[in-house]
């Protein structure tokens, strides 16, 4: 059955869109074998609780193991409480201690992959000495492995705001990295994902923040698995991807250009750690599948039809990304409600998303294109968009 729909468009007009069939993909859980792969996942807000702007979290945490589940299933890893979790932007320390312990006990069970975001965002903000930033990762780096989950190191706000150049940086990242169990990943995230972290490294010259950070996983290599760049910066990537030490991985997360940087050129190519494979789980995963057999062609033509759809979620303010990761979510069926800790459902406009709905169908996203519809209508009527 093919189904229509009035959406909104830029212009203030109404456009017929008519429902592709959804693309099968088969559920493989083994990881694939030819590049390590993360979703970083989003948290789905109760839709019984009080989240609002300030509030602290509350979690629909039935539907967010299941969201895991679903990511696994795929054979993908999972990142935990990362951004895209909004670390920052509605998930207090107290929630994320509770998503951290919940998904590594899940991800125990099912054998899944995880690792999840280690900061400082549970210390004031005006904390800007290198002693207690330190302190302040060394308590969420301790209970991060005590949960059993791989450790990513994460900007730090705090860090950014507080460092006098590029020695407190080696101070800090040097007595951390002493402390880590297993190989730890490092994480470049860049100011058009989050404002607060312009200058990270100690320059807001990238060349110099570059060297800087070079340094670092050079001096530590060993303790060090990989480091996850954030800078939707292609050229950069690619040239930051050949100064890495032998051994070390550069994990993209770069929602532009994914595509080509997992691919690579030249014997060279990223792993993948993204907020956009949240969204297209199945495409990603056949995608890299048809990677381990050597069919490039194949690669291309499953992460073709995403990336329009992945410019638009992260177009600006990129840091409000996560809204469409969770709008999906919902029209797909993973969630109740289009619901969001720190009332985050808000930030996106009804136009942005239903141009997402738009490309979401186009890349064949949709499990059942009636559920995606009927919630789409139900979202629209509630905006006041006439049908």
């Amino acid at each position: 059955m093919s189904y229509t729909i009035q959406l909104p468009g830029a212009d203030g007009s109404l456009v017929t869109h008519r429902l592709n069939e959804p693309i099968p993909r088969p559920v493989e859980p083994a990881p694939p074998r030819s590049r390590v792969a993360y979703a970083a996942a989003h948290v789905v807000g109760n839709p019984l609780g009080d989240n609002a702007p300030g509030a602290p979290a509350d979690v629909d945490w039935e539907s967010t193991m299941a969201f895991r589940r679903h990511l696994w299933g795929h054979g993908l890893g999972v990142a935990e409480a990362m951004d895209t979790a909004q670390r920052g932007m509605g998930l207090d320390w107290t929630a994320t201690r509770e998503l951290i312990n919940r998904s590594a006990a899940e991800a125990n069970e099912v054998g899944g992959r995880i690792a999840a975001g280690v900061g400082t965002d549970h210390l004031p903000p005006d904390v800007t000495d290198p002693e207690k930033i330190t302190a302040g990762y060394a308590e969420q780096l301790e209970f991060t492995q005590r949960a059993g989950a791989r450790v990513i190191l994460m900007a730090s706000r705090q860090l950014a705001a507080g460092a006098r150049g590029a020695a407190d940086y080696h101070e800090v990242y040097n007595r951390l990295l002493e402390d880590v169990q297993h190989p730890a990943i490092l994480h470049w995230l860049g100011p058009a994902f989050d404002p607060a972290l312009e200058g990270y490294w100690g320059s807001t010259d990238i060349t110099e923040a570059t060297e800087t950070l070079l340094e670092i996983l050079h001096a530590h290599s060993h303790r060090i698995e990989g480091v996850k760049v954030s800078l939707l910066d292609l050229e950069h990537e690619i040239h930051l991807r050949s100064r890495l030490p032998e051994g070390v991985r550069l994990y993209t997360g770069d929602d532009f250009n994914y595509p080509r940087l997992i691919k690579g050129e030249n014997g060279s190519h990223s792993d993948a750690l993204l907020g956009v494979f949240a969204a297209i789980a199945p495409a990603a995963s056949a995608a890299l599948r048809a990677l381990d057999n050597g069919d490039e062609i194949t690669f291309d033509e499953a992460l073709a039809p995403t990336v329009p759809l992945a410019r638009h979620l992260f177009s600006a303010p990129t840091y409000y990304y996560k809204t469409g990761i969770a709008f999906l979510a919902w029209l797909s069926g993973h969630q109740p409600g289009f619901t969001m800790v720190g009332g985050l459902q808000s930030g996106r406009g009804i136009v942005h998303l239903a141009e997402t709905f738009r490309l979401a169908d186009l890349a064949g996203l949709f499990p059942d294109p009636e559920l995606a519809v009927t919630r789409m209508r139900e979202l629209l009527d509630v905006a006041g968009v006439p049908r």
